[in-house]
């Protein structure tokens, strides 16, 4: 019985560490806001190599995507595309598969090195049509992953 009575006075005391304070709620990193281009999908390997780009070739991509992109590429006025891989410092490549059953585009996008095929820089991008009706959900595509590497351009500038 003397034993249980410190135990008690022990639990009667003031603690000493201070409970959270909910003001302040933990955070999972810095809050970037939204996007007019969507959420960030893109994901830059090697930013030096993507600011050095001068040349590109784009590879064949289903949907007519790589003709918008081509189109887009040119108009940012930084890159020149190329109609020979051979006479391109890096290649575009990757994929844009419709899902007619569950209505979406799915596109995997990815920019790397022509010469030794490392990446540089990639995007994947989920769109939903029907409406809009496929075409336009390309279009969509095709100008947020151009959103996209515009940003990761600019972000490696800053670094």
């Amino acid at each position: 019985m003397l034993l249980a009575r410190p135990v008690m006075l022990a639990q009667d005391g003031p603690t000493l560490h201070k409970e959270p304070s909910q003001d302040n709620p933990p955070t999972l990193g810095k809050d970037e806001g939204p996007s007019l281009s969507g959420p960030r999908t893109s994901t830059t390997t090697d930013a030096r190599r993507l600011l050095s780009v001068k040349t590109i070739f784009v590879d064949r991509i289903d949907n007519a995507l790589s003709e918008k992109l081509a189109d887009g590429l040119s108009r940012m006025g930084r890159f020149r595309i190329v109609a020979d891989r051979k006479g391109a410092d890096t290649v575009v490549s990757g994929t844009c598969f419709d899902s007619r059953r569950l209505k979406t585009v799915h596109s995997e996008i990815f920019l790397h090195d022509r010469a030794s095929g490392a990446s540089i820089w990639q995007d994947i991008v989920r769109r939903h049509y029907n409406p809009p009706p496929l075409p336009k959900a390309v279009d969509d595509t095709a100008t947020m992953i151009l959103a996209h590497l515009g940003e990761s351009i600019q972000e490696a500038q800053r670094k």
